[in-house]
């Protein structure tokens, strides 16, 4: 049914999102300007700019010069102390090597290759496609058609997970077949094929495991 896997980074393959959750909240402190994780939640699934855009539109006193180097330096502190989790049934599925495998993340290029080798799983994707490797991410179609088109094969027969709704969209977009097994912030599942408790799970249901 399927000729390729795509494969989202944060939140999906890996557990970040609780770290960025956390060193945000810090971040914003320090600054002066606190928020709720309901507002970071907006944050979710989005590229750099983007995410900058949204924060200076509801927080036009917040320094973007200033929070950025905050918020990612305690990120990468506790990333690099502590080490990242996978998500449930990540290595099951990555080792079964099912098909061609490709990461399409809305993490800039050595961002996204520093958390695969501290997480342990650089070496598993076939194609490593990050927000550098276009110019529209994440809702936008690209990063996954272009995921498709450099393996070779048709979306509509890539199967993809993702977590968040950014993510979700952009695959459902591009034609692949959605599963989205939801992290940090529940899901309707509007931009899904199907909503999974977890990637196993989800492998199960498109018919990649029994």
């Amino acid at each position: 049914m399927f000729d390729a896997i795509f494969f989202d980074l944060d939140g999906t393959l890996i557990d970040t999102e609780s770290l960025a959750m956390a060193s945000g909240l810090a971040a914003f402190a320090e600054l002066g300007h606190p928020v709720t994780e309901a507002f970071l939640h907006q944050l979710v699934g989005v590229d750099l700019p983007t995410g900058g855009k949204i924060i200076s539109a509801a927080m036009p006193a917040v320094d973007p010069e200033a929070l950025h180097p905050l918020w990612q330096g305690g990120f990468r502190a506790a990333m690099d102390l502590n080490g990242l989790n996978l998500k449930a049934g990540a290595m099951d599925l990555l080792q079964a090597r099912l098909l061609p495998m490709a990461l399409v993340t809305s993490s800039g290029r050595s961002e996204a290759h520093h958390k695969l080798e501290v997480a342990g799983i650089a070496e598993m994707f076939d194609l490593i496609i990050t927000v550098d490797d276009v110019t529209a991410p994440k809702p936008n179609p690209a990063p996954y058609l272009l995921a498709a088109e450099k393996l070779g094969v048709s979306p509509a027969r890539c199967l993809v997970f993702e977590d968040s709704e950014t993510g979700a969209e952009a695959a459902h977009r591009a034609g692949c077949f959605v599963v989205q097994v939801p992290d940090v912030v529940p899901s309707q599942g509007r931009w899904a094929h199907h909503l999974a408790d977890n990637l196993l799970a989800g492998a199960r249901h498109a018919g990649l495991l029994i």
